[in-house]
């Protein structure tokens, strides 16, 4: 790997890792913001009648995210170490799935592109453009490392084609 990729894929490690370890502390001290958004998809889904699914006990409880972020970020931090490099691929594709479903709420529920703040402003959309940025570094690092991700023999040969 030349010098110049191995640095993009520093800079894109870096910059989701950022993104995800920024955001824990709101997640996991329950900030108004955080409160809001879960509350939000919470009730959206209290609407298609699956009630609790974001809520703080639900199975996409901000902590459950928090923590997939966690992981995701930790793992690319890691793969920066030659020891634990097979790691990048892996954490990149969890770190999209988890971001994917970030940008899906954003666009296809109350949620919304322009989130609300605590004070009672909206972001402009920050949120979702970082989301965005997440998703094209963590596609960036798939595309980078798809020589070291395992696949199953019959989806290998697919790809291959």
């Amino acid at each position: 790997m030349s010098t110049s990729h191995r640095r993009i894929q520093i800079v894109l490690v870096l910059y989701v890792a950022f993104v995800f370890v920024q955001s824990l502390f709101f997640k996991f001290t329950n900030s108004p913001e955080t409160v809001y958004i879960f509350g939000t998809l919470d009730e959206w889904a209290g609407g298609l009648g699956l009630p609790g699914l974001f809520a703080p006990n639900g199975i996409f409880s901000q902590y459950v995210i928090g923590s997939a972020e966690l992981v995701a970020s930790a793992a690319l931090l890691a793969s920066l170490s030659a020891r634990f490099r097979s790691l990048r691929p892996y954490a990149a594709l969890l770190s999209m799935g988890v971001i994917s479903g970030a940008i899906l709420f954003h666009l296809f529920t109350p949620l919304g592109v322009s989130v609300l703040n605590a004070d009672g402003t909206r972001d402009g959309g920050l949120l979702f453009g970082m989301a965005c940025g997440v998703w094209l570094a963590s596609a960036a690092l798939i595309w980078l490392n798809r020589d070291r991700v395992a696949l199953p023999g019959a989806l290998r040969r697919a790809v291959a084609a």
